[in-house]
């Protein structure tokens, strides 16, 4: 059965609150969500799988900040891989949101295992892959997602080999998002959009669709859109 917490600090709970009301989520899926602020606590205490000051702010700074992601996902889509999950950010969360073949990649053991671990406890249709992203390039996703990973030029590289033609990015991207933006457009062709952060008010969501490498004295601008 799963555990709801019966008290937590007053922060959080606001927290949780703004997280009920601005995602359409089930009480199934609150409870997990519960459930798993519960596990990180308890294993972040081991592994120290996010910073301790984070833990607080969970329902927002992860939860929420992970959630938004659900709206901009197609509701065809099948699979969805997320880059360098580490404590399930926003892959976990997602997965929990209903979102089905969740593939969570992340190459540093003890943070797969407590993927594994919320997998398993919540029965989560989600599967982890302990592997570097750069070796994984067999299968292809509708939906990549990564969050605070690594620059836009380098999360391109890496997510190319796993795309279709039609698949589309999601990265939670912070202040920097312009310069990266300028910097990936000399070496990739794509349509982007900005969304502003739910949980962030520095941050977005950055969606890239029709990515393609340049090459030659290929120089189409790269199309934005921000909203």
């Amino acid at each position: 059965m799963l555990h709801v917490k019966q008290s937590v600090p007053d922060m959080e709970q606001s927290g949780r609150d703004e997280f009920i009301e601005s995602i359409n989520a089930s009480r199934e899926a609150i409870s997990k969500l519960d459930r798993y602020a519960d596990l990180l606590a308890e294993w972040n205490q081991r592994f120290n799988l996010v910073s301790e000051s984070t833990l607080p702010q969970v329902w927002n700074r992860h939860f929420l900040d992970s959630a938004q992601l659900l709206k901009l996902i197609p509701a065809d889509t099948k699979t969805l891989a997320d880059l360098g999950s580490g404590a399930g950010f926003p892959g976990l969360v997602l997965s929990i949101l209903g979102i089905s073949q969740v593939h969570l990649i992340e190459s540093i053991g003890k943070k797969a295992n407590f993927l594994r671990a919320v997998i398993d406890d919540l029965k989560l249709d989600a599967v982890v892959h302990q592997a570097r992203i750069e070796n994984l390039h067999e299968t292809k996703f509708d939906v990549i997602t990564a969050r605070a990973l690594k620059p836009l030029k380098q999360l391109l590289e890496l997510s190319k080999p796993l795309m279709k033609q039609e698949s589309l990015c999601l990265f939670l991207k912070g202040q920097q998002l312009a310069i990266e933006l300028t910097e990936s457009a000399k070496y990739w062709r794509f349509d982007s959009e900005t969304f502003p952060s739910l949980s962030d008010r520095s941050g977005c969501v950055l969606k890239i669709t029709n990515l393609k490498s340049k090459s030659g004295s290929e120089s189409n601008a790269v199309r934005r859109k921000s909203r």
